[in-house]
């Protein structure tokens, strides 16, 4: 009964103070200028109010706070030492709700706006900055917060709101989502330059059964392919190590830890031997995903033009 009666008080005290703040925000600017000016005329000029609206506000200010916050003589008005003090308050508080306000106007600005973008991990050293520094050259002044992780976790930001736009793969296939594919990328069967299948340039994957492969982490896009791909071939992967990075797994496999399929590399590393592989057809989609239903800010639109318009040719040629 007594933790009934603490939570009954406990949400009172709650609404009371949401009420209490709902009231008293549309007056503290009205409070700023009549305390800045201490004249209510001079206050109702700079602000377009009446008088007897910021005489009013104040009043009830006052009120709602129980506190006098102006010594009043005849017309002239002098702030109290409780006034004094809560317009210091006041100001920072109206400081940051203009600030916020300058950001947000900011963030939709078309020609210097933001956009927050997921990529990738594996677009992160050639193709990421090749396409903002191609969109940049027509938009110079949009901003960029930049996210680089796995596709799973990319599409839970998506969702949450924090990204805007995110390369991934696979593409997704979800009613709250648009995913529109752009392009594909062949994946190749990376060994070490001493193996037994080094001096192929062509396998079919089947031939890597027996084979151990270090692969990403469960939850990377590159490893269901990998585990797909497989399992098309007629064999389940024997996994000797499961990585976050695809080039930490080219240099496992340059140590002699394994194979993998993985995209091409940026710039060619010593110690492997990239094998064309014929059968099952080895790609990965790449392709970039939104929030169905949400609405673009002019930055944001402007981007996903931009990415659109490249279908087809997102991968640079060392990337195919």
């Amino acid at each position: 009964m007594l933790h009934e009666y603490r939570s009954q008080l406990r949400l009172s005290l709650n609404s009371n103070e949401e009420e209490m703040g709902l009231l008293l925000a549309p007056r503290l600017a009205y409070f700023a200028a009549v305390a800045r000016h201490e004249h209510v005329t001079r206050a109702a000029h700079e602000t377009g109010v009446p008088q007897s609206t910021l005489s009013r506000a104040v009043a009830r200010l006052e009120e709602d706070l129980g506190v006098t916050l102006f010594a009043r003589k005849g017309r002239a008005l002098s702030l109290t030492p409780a006034g004094r003090t809560f317009l210091l308050s006041v100001e920072r508080a109206l400081g940051e709700v203009e600030r916020a306000a300058e950001a947000v106007r900011a963030d939709v600005d078309p020609t210097a706006g933001r956009v927050a973008f997921g990529f990738l991990h594996t677009m992160g050293s050639e193709t990421v900055p090749a396409l903002l520094r191609a969109f940049r050259a027509d938009h110079p002044k949009v901003r960029f917060t930049l996210v680089q992780n796995y596709g799973e976790a990319m599409i839970e930001r998506l969702r949450a709101g924090e990204l805007d736009l995110c390369l991934t793969s696979p593409v997704p296939d979800a009613p709250d989502l648009v995913g529109r594919r752009l392009d594909e990328q062949r994946l190749r069967l990376v060994v070490p330059d001493d193996h037994r299948l080094a001096g192929r340039k062509r396998i079919r994957l089947a031939e890597a059964s027996d084979e151990v492969f270090v692969t990403l982490e469960p939850g990377y896009g590159l490893r269901r392919i990998t585990d797909d791909l497989c399992a098309e071939a007629g064999f389940r992967p024997r996994v000797a190590f499961e990585g976050e990075e695809a080039e930490t797994l080219r240099g496992l496999v340059a140590a002699g830890l394994g194979v993998a399929l993985l995209p091409p590399p940026a710039v060619p590393r010593p110690g492997v031997v990239e094998l064309t592989v014929t059968a099952p057809r080895a790609v990965r989609e790449i392709g970039v995903a939104w929030q169905a239903g949400r609405p673009d800010t002019p930055p944001v639109a402007a981007f996903k033009k931009f990415l659109l318009s490249r279908r087809g040719r997102l991968l640079g040629v060392a990337e195919q």
